[in-house]
């Protein structure tokens, strides 16, 4: 059994396998992720796991050059973002894109994974860019 790291073996496998500007997203559990899309759901009831809990674990195991953020989290939800911005300091992430909600759900067409968490707070949702290591 591992000792560090992500115990998760769906996410810390999706996070293995990704390349350099690959892409996952974490969102709350109303976010409606596409068929073709690999979805670890993690919700086991309204409120857990909590969506920056699950972004936080995440980060400590993959390195961002870049998130992307629908912008009405800064009218709906200035609590997770204020969060998410400490996170993104503490990661040295400074590549923040605000995109309006339909166009989130666009971009997750995009992405390796999905990771469901159980957050019912509004616009909790995030995309993840990778960077490289090196």
């Amino acid at each position: 059994m591992k000792r560090l790291g992500m115990l998760n073996s769906d996410i810390a496998c999706v996070l293995a396998n990704l390349g350099h500007t690959d892409k996952i997203a974490i969102g709350d559990c109303g976010l409606p992720i596409p068929d073709d899309v690999i979805k670890i759901d993690l919700a086991l009831k309204l409120g857990s796991p909590k969506f920056i809990e699950v972004l936080e674990e995440v980060l400590r195991d993959m390195k961002v050059e870049k998130i992307v953020l629908a912008k009405e989290i800064k009218k709906n939800n200035p609590k997770v973002l204020e969060e998410i911005g400490l996170l993104t300091n503490k990661n040295d992430i400074d590549k923040i894109e605000y995109i309006t909600h339909e166009e989130f759900k666009e971009r997750l067409y995009g992405v390796k994974a999905v990771i469901r968490t159980g957050e019912a707070t509004p616009y909790a949702n995030i995309i993840l860019q990778s960077d490289v290591i090196f």
